[in-house]
């Protein structure tokens, strides 16, 4: 009984443990099979991508924002090292642009690009805003009784409203002309005009657009341009003239980009033939002269029979290598300017016989002494010169002096005037070449 007992007992034990094995077992392949599936889940769920999205995207926000913060603050320290570099304040300036370059290695190039001008579309698209604006300011001062016409006070106003001389048309990478300061544009166009006075292609360069137009009118080119052709004591445009460039325009004066040319032409009896004596040839004889006015005072006169346009180079310079050239000055007096001309002195070793000739024939030195009338000829201003008086002084070596004179009759004296059928008027020609090169700037 004992033993039965005893083994029941054992039996009825060994039940309940392994009883209580098999949950435990069971729990922890649960729980281990539940945490495979919960990690599955929430790898295969959207709201872990939109997570990790919105986190990869702040940190994307927070780099450019970080990258904007640095590229601003070298803007900032390159734009003082310029403030300081302006102030001639060098030393500063450096220490300014190191800190800038450090911080962003392009800071230069990305601030030219920050600043640099937009297309011509747009432009154009506020010049015509500032036009209407222009219309409607204008409307507005015709109802209060105040009207403005000039175009050039319009377009001042256009350019102070764009702040810029001109727009380019497309965008480039070189620099454009707009981007120079008023100041630059004037010395070059200085630089246009020239010590000869080249007003045409000052004209020319005032087509291109409204702000070359109001930079070609500035007031001291027009200034310096009186002065340097009416002297000093020119005087002011008051109250003739509303403007220097009024006044340069219509006062009297002289052209300096071409010559003045002359065609002369008589008849000259030829001799009897031998075979027939009966026959008397006539020859037509043309010759030409030429008048060269330089800004300074200094004049040029040639007399040939060659072609213009060999005539025109040799009188392209002021000293000329043609010995037949005469040089001289000239004065202007309102409508009328004086000439005095004489020979170039050729600078050479005589040799016996030419020194031997000379002393046999003395030709003696001639001065020539000439006034001309300005006038103007098929309605071009200052074109035509017509002759007044022209005297050759001679003088000899033994010191005697004679004087040929012609000259205009005047209006009380009812007589033909022997120079003026003898000597036809000086017509102008423009001569590209004279103005192809700039030596020095208008000053």
């Amino acid at each position: 009984m004992s033993h039965s007992s005893e083994s029941g007992e054992s039996d009825d034990g060994g039940d309940d443990q392994e009883a209580s094995s098999f949950p435990e077992t069971n729990i922890e392949d649960a729980l281990t099979s539940f945490r495979e599936q919960w990690q599955r889940e929430l790898e295969i769920s959207p709201k872990r991508d939109i997570s990790k999205a919105h986190s990869s995207n702040a940190v994307k926000i927070d780099v450019a924002y970080d990258d904007e913060c640095i590229e601003a603050k070298a803007k900032h320290l390159f734009l003082k090292g310029i403030e300081h570099e302006q102030s001639r304040k060098f030393y500063e300036a450096i220490q300014f642009y190191k800190r800038a370059v450090q911080l962003v290695p392009d800071i230069e190039f990305r601030l030219y690009e920050s600043t640099k001008v937009k297309s011509n579309d747009d432009n154009v698209e506020g010049l015509n805003n500032d036009l209407d604006n222009i219309d409607d300011n204008n409307k507005n001062q015709n109802d209060e009784g105040i009207e403005e016409s000039d175009l050039f006070i319009k377009l001042c106003k256009i350019m102070n409203n764009n702040k810029c001389v001109c727009f380019p048309k497309f965008e480039q990478d070189t620099t454009h002309i707009s981007a120079l300061p008023m100041e630059i544009m004037l010395y070059i166009l200085r630089w246009v005009v020239s010590d000869e006075l080249d007003f045409r292609s000052l004209e020319m360069f005032s087509r291109v657009c409204r702000g070359f137009y109001i930079s070609a009118r500035d007031t001291e080119i027009w200034r310096l341009a009186c002065v340097r052709v009416w002297g000093i004591n020119c005087g002011t445009y008051i109250p003739k003239y509303q403007s220097w460039r009024e006044m340069y325009l219509k006062r009297p004066r002289l052209r300096y980009n071409g010559c003045y040319i002359s065609k002369t032409s008589y008849i000259r009896d030829g001799e009897n033939s031998f075979q027939d004596r009966f026959y008397r040839p006539w020859h037509l004889v043309e010759y030409f002269r030429y008048l060269r006015f330089f800004p300074e005072g200094k004049v040029l006169m040639l007399t040939s029979t060659d072609e213009a346009q060999n005539c025109v180079n040799s009188l392209r310079y002021r000293t000329p290598r043609n010995s037949s050239i005469l040089v001289g000055h000239y004065r202007l007096h309102d409508n009328y300017v004086t000439l005095v001309l004489k020979k170039q002195e050729v600078n050479g070793i005589n040799t016996y016989r030419r020194k031997k000739r000379e002393s046999m024939h003395d030709s003696g030195e001639q001065t020539f002494h000439i006034e001309f009338e300005i006038q103007d000829h098929h309605k071009r201003l200052n074109s035509q010169l017509k002759w007044l008086s022209y005297i050759i002084f001679t003088r000899y070596r033994s010191g005697h002096e004679v004087k040929m004179c012609l000259k205009e009759p005047s209006v009380k004296e009812w007589r033909v005037s022997a120079i003026d059928g003898r000597y036809p008027p000086f017509k102008f020609s423009r001569v590209k070449s004279y103005t192809q090169e700039s030596e020095a700037p208008l000053q």
